[in-house]
């Protein structure tokens, strides 16, 4: 149920994306204690950005999850996916935003109804 959904405006060509989305997906399930077969990762790349006025490598981020997401969570998920951004794209955590959206099941669909 956790969805992590990121875009950066650096190209994923050459970039080995299975490592980031196999990483992104255990640690969004560990820190937000949900299985790692309901989290789902999206990443998209060469997405036009601008961040401070420059298109400097950036990304943006929402994470939705129905329950688990608190003030503590979201730092430790901010860092561990700013760690992520940085390593694997080069992308400096002070270019990055990351929003969280804490949500009712009624209000995220799956396999053909809502949780």
């Amino acid at each position: 149920m956790p969805c992590l959904n990121i875009s950066t405006n650096v190209s994923l060509e050459g970039v080995d994306t299975s490592s980031i989305l196999s990483e992104a997906t255990s640690i969004v399930a560990n820190i937000v204690g949900k299985p790692e077969s309901y989290v789902m990762i999206v990443l998209k790349g060469s997405v036009p950005m601008s961040f401070g006025g420059t298109e400097q490598p950036a990304a943006y981020g929402e994470l939705v999850s129905i329950g688990g997401l608190n003030p503590d969570v979201n730092k430790k998920l901010s860092a561990a996916i700013a760690t992520i951004l940085e390593s694997k794209l080069k992308v400096p955590k002070s270019r990055y935003f990351l929003k969280f959206y804490d949500t009712k099941g009624s209000n995220f669909g799956w396999n053909g109804s809502t949780f």
